[in-house]
């Protein structure tokens, strides 16, 4: 076997390569982030051998600076191995007590890593074809957090100039509430406004559901509001709503595209009862390949989602609390999908309870409901098969 090990970096690459004898085939070289240097690397790699199987690659977790060559590597049918970062400092540290941390020393380490054999997992074309769907669910994630900032805004900006709206309406963050503040955003506006101006803006953008009734109601609680006349505060309201609206715009654009590839991929997962395409796309981007692990207990411990364990001398917790440690998207996707799935699906609404009749916290009932769905989706992405609803 021949192992190559890559240090990634932004400008340039850092890559050893030896055998399964621990013969140095390829002292330290370092080749440019472009695709001169991927090639240079590939035909030395090709030059020690044609048969593909007998290579393997390895290359640190680096976020988006490992992407490209990551893809490269693919594209040409290498067994490419995505490493931890904290993998290899403590692979390191097992080999030697002195503090030695270069490119060049890591790119070693990881080729090592490699022949020993740490019980990795190849990265495989379809996880790496998943980061589009990743690059998108994390994307709608960010605007989303985005979104309701702005609606916390709206909420306090109406509180200032027309408090008294807020009983009027069953909820703030409607479409005929932001085109009403839009156009005239303060108590003071409204007041003045014409009544029949009024009664077709509510008109046009509730589509027919407020009248002239609900116009006059809106003006008369204007007329008698104790909001403040603040222009500058107004100007915000008009700025925010805009801001929000070319927000949710963005995000319909982007939950489309994720549906197309979630129609692409027909998985399983969307035939659990609760599980929405967008919280089925985040599951599935974030876990990638399911053959990257040996158990549902893997997924979790990934997700973060596994008790932490302490223990020294004849002290034992027996509190664990969760680790938190791996991907908070795929921790956020599991445990509100969860509270879906155990709201429409009547065996895992059983479960939560039964859990709750034992005398634990609804988060941690929930949290024992969150393993029992993630053996559940692992089950389905490994057999193909779609859930079997509670009759």
């Amino acid at each position: 076997m021949i192992y190559a090990g890559i240090d990634v970096a932004k400008d340039k690459h850092d890559c050893f390569i030896t055998n399964s004898d621990g013969e140095v085939l390829f002292k330290v070289f370092t080749i440019t982030n472009n695709r001169d240097g991927f090639d240079e690397l590939y035909h030395k790699i090709t030059s020690l051998s044609h048969d593909l199987s007998k290579i393997k690659v390895g290359l640190e977790a680096t976020g988006h600076y490992s992407y490209n060559i990551l893809g490269y590597l693919l594209d040409k049918g290498l067994a490419t191995f995505i490493i931890n970062p904290l993998h290899t400092s403590l692979f390191r540290k097992s080999l030697t007590l002195r503090k030695t941390k270069t490119d060049k020393v890591d790119a070693h380490t990881i080729a090592t890593m490699l022949m020993s054999d740490v019980n990795l997992k190849s990265y495989s074309d379809t996880s790496y074809h998943n980061e589009e769907l990743k690059s998108l669910t994390r994307y709608r994630f960010d605007k989303v957090k985005e979104r309701a900032k702005l609606k916390s805004s709206i909420s306090r900006l109406i509180t200032i100039l027309f408090p008294e709206l807020e009983k009027l309406v069953p909820t703030l963050h409607m479409a005929s509430v932001y085109a009403l503040l839009f156009e005239l955003p303060s108590a003071s506006a409204i007041s003045t406004a014409h009544l029949t101006r009024l009664t077709n803006l509510l008109h046009t953008a509730s589509k027919g559901r407020y009248t002239k009734n609900t116009a006059i109601r809106f003006r008369e609680a204007a007329r008698t509001s104790i909001g403040s006349y603040m222009p500058a505060k107004s100007l915000e309201l008009k700025h925010t709503i805009k801001l929000l609206q070319e927000l949710t715009a963005e995000i319909d654009e982007i939950e489309s595209e994720i549906k197309l590839i979630m129609d692409e991929i027909n998985s399983p997962i969307l035939s659990i009862p609760g599980i929405s395409y967008r919280m089925g796309a985040m599951i599935l981007a974030e876990v990638g390949d399911f053959n990257r692990f040996d158990s549902p207990d893997k997924i979790l411990a990934y997700a973060g989602m596994s008790p932490s364990t302490y223990q020294s001398g004849q002290l034992e917790s027996s509190h664990s609390h969760m680790e938190k440690r791996g991907s908070r998207y795929l921790r956020y996707a599991l445990y509100n999908a969860t509270k879906y799935v155990c709201h429409w699906d009547p065996i895992f609404s059983a479960y939560l309870e039964k859990k709750r009749g034992e005398g634990k916290h609804y988060n941690v009932a929930l949290s024992h409901a969150t393993k029992k769905l993630v053996r559940v989706i692992y089950q389905l992405e490994k057999t193909g098969h779609s859930y079997l609803k509670a009759v």
